[in-house]
């Protein structure tokens, strides 16, 4: 199963892969998370959850109707704990990005960071093919936060949008101009799951 967003900026802070398992298994909440979250008034469950590091913890919450090899929209709530700042956990990221750019040629990004509150919010697109040659692709906006109570670490809350195959990719291209900016102002409101 491809897995683009296995590239997660947090879990690159630990250099591992996050990627769902093909098969089927039930889903543990392991952040304390379960949902439905709500983003734009449309209720996503959880789906799938990892904690690949004790430090490391990855939620994956799908609308309903959509899977994890098929979806359209995707939100993610990511934690890692440790000495890590939301400025360093995106900029991984970025590196991570940059070497990409030799072999996807869509690979774009922009990261705006606040400093009165540390939030950093990393926007980006990647593309790639699946095994029948099909492109993918992706838009990812993924706003990171210190953790709030408990121990140190960073918060990360993303949404995913993707397109499967070459018509579909020319329009959701098409359309990423208008809806960019409304996702990223939606995602920099909404409120922060609290992980336990």
């Amino acid at each position: 199963m491809l897995r683009l967003v296995a590239l997660s900026i947090l879990a690159a802070v630990l250099t591992m892969d996050g990627g769902a398992p093909v098969a089927a298994a039930p889903v543990v909440d392991r952040l304390g998370v379960p949902g439905p979250l709500q983003f734009e008034g449309k209720p996503f469950m959880l789906a799938w959850s990892a904690a690949p590091d004790p430090n490391y913890t990855k939620q994956e919450y799908l609308p309903a109707g959509q899977e994890l090899g098929s979806y359209r929209q995707m939100l993610l709530v990511e934690r890692v704990t440790g000495n890590v700042k939301p400025i360093d956990a995106a900029r991984m990221q970025v590196r991570r990005l940059e070497q990409r750019k030799s072999t996807d040629p869509l690979v774009n990004m922009d990261l705006v960071h606040n400093p009165d509150n540390g939030e950093v919010l990393l926007d980006f697109i990647v593309s790639a093919k699946d095994a029948a040659g099909n492109v993918i692709v992706e838009w990812n906006a993924y706003r990171y936060a210190p953790a709030r109570g408990g121990k140190p670490g960073v918060l990360l809350l993303g949404l995913s949008r993707r397109s499967y195959g070459t018509a579909d990719a020319r329009t959701f291209l098409g359309q990423l101009k208008a809806l960019r900016p409304e996702q990223i102002k939606a995602l920099a409101a909404a409120p922060l799951p609290q992980p336990r």
